[in-house]
């Protein structure tokens, strides 16, 4: 019965002892969910090195290749290679200027001539023809004559006028001297009127080309003062086509008026195309 009491203590030891060893391993369970996030951070960043390392290693064998590619070209030296597209580029542009040359497109400016007179009374009775000035007009493709510019290539182009008109009124005695002065003329309801015609060529088949087209009409009834400087302009463009031979001129009224300056008036035109 000794050892039966000898046992029966050993299995209560034995069980103090389980339970007490489980009290001490409750703090290392307690402890795993801490380490946890540290672990799978560590993983984390071991896995963007490891990818980044391997983009690395990518691009310079990429760029490697590509060195190698260059290099080992027999047939064609890399200085061959680097200067050809430049001089191909220059060659180009040689050969669109020398295109560009030989095909302008015809065009034309022409200043007014400064020495001309138009009598008073014919230019309040009917429209003059203004005649141009040929030393400092400009002209290509072009021909001029009588005041009309005329056509000499086919096509679709821009047609344009400008004239300016100004008067300075003068005494009817000139004071200082005791002399008559130039008469003023009433210009209290003088109509300034701009009118650009085109001319059809001989070989038109329209039967009304004896008669040139009115294109283009501007200008203004203008109420001045004969004692003092008076100016007013007319400026009209538009876009015509136009043949071979045909001819453009500019007619105003009142053309003893018109400011013999160029850069006040002028005529022109420039083909736009086909």
């Amino acid at each position: 019965m000794a050892a039966t009491h000898g046992e029966y203590r050993g299995y209560l030891r034995n069980t103090v002892d389980m339970e007490a060893g489980q009290h001490r391993f409750h703090p290392v369970q307690s402890s795993e969910p801490t380490y946890r996030p540290l672990l799978f951070g560590t993983l984390a960043v071991m896995g963007l090195l490891q990818v980044a390392s391997s983009v690395a290693i990518l691009l310079h064998l990429t760029g490697y290749l590509q060195e190698v590619d260059l290099s080992t070209a027999p047939h064609r030296p890399i200085e061959e290679v680097q200067t050809e597209p430049v001089l191909n580029a220059l060659r180009d542009t040689r050969k669109n200027r020398r295109c560009k040359s030989k095909e302008s497109l015809p065009s034309a400016h022409l200043p007014i001539k400064s020495h001309q007179e138009y009598a008073k009374e014919e230019g309040e009775k009917k429209a003059i023809t203004i005649d141009w000035e040929e030393v400092h007009a400009y002209r290509h493709k072009m021909d001029y004559e009588k005041g009309k510019l005329r056509v000499k290539e086919s096509g679709f182009y821009y047609v344009y006028a400008k004239t300016c008109f100004r008067y300075y009124g003068l005494m009817p005695r000139d004071t200082s001297s005791g002399q008559a002065g130039t008469p003023a003329v009433d210009v209290s309801n003088t109509q300034l009127i701009q009118y650009v015609y085109h001319e059809l060529s001989n070989q038109s088949s329209n039967p009304n080309s004896k008669q040139p087209l009115l294109l283009m009409k501007a200008g203004s009834t203008m109420r001045w003062d004969n004692m003092s400087y008076n100016m007013y302009c007319a400026h009209q463009g538009r876009g015509v086509r136009l043949e071979s031979g045909d001819a453009l001129f500019v007619n105003v009224s009142n053309a003893w008026m018109l400011d013999r300056e160029g850069e006040g008036t002028y005529f022109g035109a420039i083909k736009l195309g086909n």
